[in-house]
């Protein structure tokens, strides 16, 4: 789709592409926030899950910044999953967008 497109736009496009080769995936997957064992009435929404096992969080920025980096982090730890991937469409080449993160490592 090339860079210039708001976040919600490569979110249904990357779901259609899962899709169509057959890896499944669930959007806006919601995380209930636990703290010391009790759930509390906040939550999070992560943006893509695929397989039940790797965080997608999309964005569209002109700048990545370290919030970005702290968000699916903090992802990884409520969820306790162990790889996620921050994608960044907003990016000439899409490969220049993706960094990974690893989960107790």
């Amino acid at each position: 789709m090339g860079p210039g497109l708001l976040e919600s736009v490569y979110e249904i496009c990357l779901m259609k592409e899962l899709e169509l080769r057959g890896i499944k995936a669930q959007n806006q997957v919601v995380i209930p926030l636990v703290y010391k064992g009790y759930e509390l009435s906040k939550e999070f929404k992560v943006d893509i899950l695929v397989e039940d096992v790797i965080i997608l969080e999309l964005k569209s920025a002109e700048a990545m910044i370290p919030v970005y980096e702290a968000q699916i982090i903090s992802y990884l730890r409520l969820t306790d999953k162990k790889l996620g991937l921050l994608i960044n469409f907003n990016v000439p080449l899409i490969k220049q967008g993706i960094k990974r993160f690893v989960n107790n490592f």
